[in-house]
């Protein structure tokens, strides 16, 4: 009995070995064929977006110009000889599905770059992990200034809320000739906190004055009360840097209370949603926004014309700042010679006057962009261009 459970033990233990061997073989052929992201004849580049929920506008917008990038490459040969798989996940507008999303796409699929995110609060989720893994990130329009504090792998081609704050208190103080101003802030979204807080600084050192300041959550349908302490106020503007979902209703619920002022915004309330909720309630209203379709630049109206005829309608900011994150990307492989994510980083932070849709785009020692902001007027339920406002 001994001696035959010896010779199944051996048998057993050769098995295993043999298993071993082979699983290790399996996932070498996986490390070196189609699993790597820059071998073969394959580029894979990770995206994630809110392609539905909340902000699905945010994410569709975005990922539209992404893949007018992708396939004009892929069209014209690739990049270093390769074509370019864009590998989409939909973080469904939700705290913590970013993570999961990027996780995914680094460990699993194995981009060497990440496209993403739109919303503040999401590429603050996803930040630290391409971080940690040294797979460069491009955020198309993350304004938060922590987005890219998270490490030197962490970009954008953006604007930043320092700036874009101080755009809407000059709009405020020199254009509207305005001193007096109610805030209404959206506590859940890092965005619309830091945004009103520098917009606050700026107005506040210059002769302007905050008379009310109120607060709401992402999500609540129902602003009259914030509103009517507002109105008691009596403010000569209202700033309301939140997103379109919100931002339609809180501008309704205003005008049905008889604020008839200047509500200004930032580039969160850019969406067709927003006239979709507002509708005429929404005259007498300005944002700051990256590009406008109105701009007669050839660059631009060129975009305008191509998306317009692939998607049958108009781009807005976020599309246009997803087709610049997707340019600078496959530019820096380009300048780079190499997929390889340490010398993308390094061609990524030498980005200077990269001629985008939304401007041209430098990119400082911080990995942020540098480049004018536009504001917008809405006038019969369109987006109007109303002035630039360099850094």
């Amino acid at each position: 009995m001994q001696n035959t459970n010896s010779g199944q033990v051996r048998a057993g233990l050769s098995f295993l070995v043999t298993v071993v061997a082979l699983g290790a073989i399996v996932g070498l052929a996986g490390c070196d064929g189609g699993g790597s992201a820059g071998s073969g004849d394959t580029i894979k580049i990770g995206e994630f977006a809110s392609l539905t929920g909340a902000t699905a506008s945010f994410g569709t917008a975005s990922h539209n110009g992404a893949i007018m990038v992708i396939d004009a490459a892929n069209a014209a040969g690739g990049v270093l000889g390769k074509k370019i798989k864009l590998i989409t996940e939909d973080d469904q507008s939700k705290a913590g599905e970013a993570a999961t999303a990027v996780r995914k796409l680094i460990s699993r699929d194995r981009v060497v770059a990440l496209l993403g995110e739109i919303a503040s609060s999401r590429s603050l989720e996803a930040a630290p992990i391409a971080q940690q893994s040294k797979i460069p990130m491009v955020s198309p329009g993350s304004t938060n200034p922590n987005v890219t504090k998270v490490g030197d792998y962490i970009f954008r081609v953006c604007f930043i809320d320092p700036f874009q704050g101080t755009v809407m208190a000059k709009f405020t103080l020199n254009s509207l000739k305005k001193t007096r101003v109610a805030v209404l802030t959206d506590v859940r979204q890092d965005y619309s906190v830091g945004l009103s807080q520098y917009y606050k600084d700026y107005l506040t050192k210059n002769g302007g004055t905050i008379i009310s300041e109120q607060s709401y959550s992402s999500g609540d349908q129902d602003f009259k009360a914030q509103l009517t302490s507002v109105k008691a106020a009596d403010p000569e503007v209202v700033f309301v840097p939140g997103y379109y979902n919100e931002v339609g209703l809180i501008v309704r619920q205003a005008r049905e209370l008889g604020m008839n002022v200047p509500i200004l915004g930032g580039d969160g309330w850019d969406s067709p949603t927003l006239t979709q909720i507002g509708g005429p309630a929404l005259e007498n209203t300005f944002f700051s926004n990256h590009f406008s379709v109105e701009d007669q630049n050839p660059v631009i109206q060129n975009f305008v014309r191509d998306y317009r005829e692939r998607f049958k309608k108009d781009p807005d900011g976020m599309a246009a700042l997803g087709f610049d994150a997707a340019k600078v990307l496959l530019d820096a492989m380009t300048r780079a010679g190499s997929t390889e994510p340490a010398k993308v980083r390094d061609a990524l932070a030498a980005t200077v006057d990269f001629q985008g849709v939304t401007g041209k785009i430098s990119i400082d020692p911080e990995r942020n962009a540098t480049k004018p902001a536009v504001v917008l007027a809405i006038k019969d339920g369109g987006f109007h261009f109303a002035e630039t406002i360099a850094p």
